[in-house]
C-alpha cells in the first residue's frame, strides 16, 4: 500500500468526488460479484440494466466524463453515510475512510496505480480541510 492509502493518511483525509474521474462508472459485474449482498433485488436489476456492453454505464459520457443523470442517478451511486451504511453495514464514524478506501481501490483498478486520476483524487482529499 502506497503512503497516500495508509491509515494515517486517511485520517487527515476527507472523502470527496473529483470531476473527471468517472472509475465508479465502471460497473462490470465480474469485478463485484458481491452485488447480491449489498442490492435488493430492483435495485440489481436496475444496476445490470445500466450496465454498457464496454462494462460501463449507460449513463456515463466518457468523452465529458459526465453522469447524464447524475441528479436522478439511484442510490447505490451516492457515495453518502446513509447509503454505505445500507448497503454495507458501514457505521457513521467509519463512512470517511471506508469512502476513501473504496475509491482509491476502484481508480486502481480502472485507470492504474500511476494515473493521473489516482494522483489527482489523493491530492484532492488531502486539500479539502
Amino acid at each position: 500500500m502506497k503512503k497516500s492509502q495508509s491509515k494515517l493518511d486517511s485520517e487527515l483525509a476527507q472523502w470527496q468526488c473529483v470531476k473527471n474521474c468517472g472509475a465508479c462508472c465502471n460497473l462490470t459485474p465480474e469485478d463485484r460479484p458481491d452485488l447480491a449482498e449489498y442490492l435488493s433485488d430492483q435495485e440489481l436489476e436496475q444496476y445490470m440494466g445500466m450496465v454498457g456492453e464496454d462494462g460501463w454505464c449507460i449513463n456515463y459520457d466518457r468523452d465529458t466524463r459526465k453522469c447524464l443523470i447524475y441528479s436522478q442517478r439511484p442510490n447505490f451511486c451516492r457515495v453518502q453515510a446513509d447509503n454505505f451504511n445500507k448497503m454495507y453495514g458501514v457505521v457513521a464514524a467509519e463512512f470517511n475512510e471506508f469512502a476513501i478506501a473504496c475509491c482509491q481501490q476502484q481508480i486502481i483498478g480502472v485507470y492504474g496505480e500511476d494515473s493521473e486520476e489516482l494522483s489527482r483524487y489523493n491530492q484532492a482529499i488531502l486539500t479539502i480541510q
